[in-house]
């Protein structure tokens, strides 16, 4: 296994007493100094699903792709600040060398009204700099990630904490500190536009088949129940023949096109096989956040529907122009 020192080599990190010193427990104090690290970032608290999305769409919030050394389980909304998205590919890569298992990602980015209902109302998830890990079934993996992840904490890079219900690790990443480490440690600058490719997020749209469940849709899909649960308002897990699912589809444009690729109808054909879309309106969405999901203007958008001004209600139906 891989040693600690190995680890952080090139760097001062905590002794044996300091370690012991040291706990997972969380505390009202730790609270604080997460919720501190998000003023200091001036970072937004996002409120709905609408404001993740704006804030993908804006590349204050990028994706968060599985990896040979990262699996990500049942995660609602894979985006969270680049700086978290550098944390998790350097100690994905580390804690895999060490265990020869994958890290395992339960939650990133969390919107107040799809935080669960034991989360402390000053969570910092909502703000994308937080991430839950799972817990391994392997002692030798839990010694190994505690190790590293209190030693980063007691060089006021992140906070961690031990949670029990379920068990997993709550990880706050302190954005510019744990940046400024990472340039530190390689002797590089660090490039966090990289991160930044063009985003938008589109849906398609499922007409459940007799049969078929959310599970069985999620894996079809590739998408987690509860992102569909969030996007449908489902209060559990019920759904019958027949009804109509938003299902979310993120495309991502390489740095060279500029230009994401969306799935648009519910037979899932390419934007220029399509004239238009149907949108159902969400609550916290605009015109403005519509149009960028769709790559199309807000012009066209009113034009489209015979709009005269910008406002919209949820449960309104657009019509989405979506041809070449």
């Amino acid at each position: 296994m891989a040693s600690l020192s190995t680890l952080l080599a090139g760097t001062m990190f905590l002794g044996a007493a300091d370690l012991q010193a040291q706990n997972l427990r969380g505390s009202a104090a730790s609270l604080d100094r997460q919720n501190a690290q998000a003023a200091a970032h001036n970072f937004t608290y996002l409120a709905t699903p609408a404001d993740v999305y704006r804030f993908v769409e804006e590349g204050h919030l990028v994706p968060i792709p599985v990896s040979a050394d990262m699996e990500l389980h049942n995660v609602s909304f894979p985006y969270a600040r680049p700086e978290v998205r550098l944390f998790l590919e350097r100690l994905s890569s580390q804690y895999r060398a060490a265990c020869g298992e994958r890290l395992v990602v339960t939650s990133l980015t969390r919107p107040q009204s799809n935080q669960p209902r034991n989360a402390s109302d000053r969570s910092v998830h909502p703000t994308g700099m937080a991430l839950d890990l799972r817990r391994s079934n392997q002692a030798s993996c839990r010694q190994w990630l505690e190790r590293t992840l209190l030693s980063l904490e007691g060089q006021g890079l992140i906070e961690a904490i031990y949670e029990r219900n379920p068990p997993h690790y709550h990880v706050a990443v302190y954005p510019r500190p744990y940046a400024q480490y990472v340039a530190r440690l390689t002797g590089e600058a660090v490039n966090l536009d990289r991160y930044r490719a063009q985003v938008q997020v589109g849906y398609v749209n499922h007409v459940v088949r007799p049969g078929e469940t959310l599970s069985s849709i999620s894996r079809q899909h590739q998408v987690a129940v509860s992102r569909i649960r969030a996007d449908n308002q489902l209060r559990g897990d019920r759904i019958v023949a027949g009804q109509a699912l938003r299902i979310a589809r993120t495309g991502q444009a390489s740095a060279s096109s500029g230009t994401a690729v969306i799935q648009a109808s519910g037979n899932a054909p390419s934007r220029g096989d399509v004239s238009s879309v149907r949108h159902t309106v969400r609550s916290g969405e605009s015109l403005w956040v519509i149009a960028r999901r769709h790559g199309t203007t807000v012009e066209a958008l009113a034009q489209a529907n015979g709009l005269r001004g910008s406002g919209i209600r949820p449960g309104q139906v657009l019509e989405v122009p979506v041809g070449p």
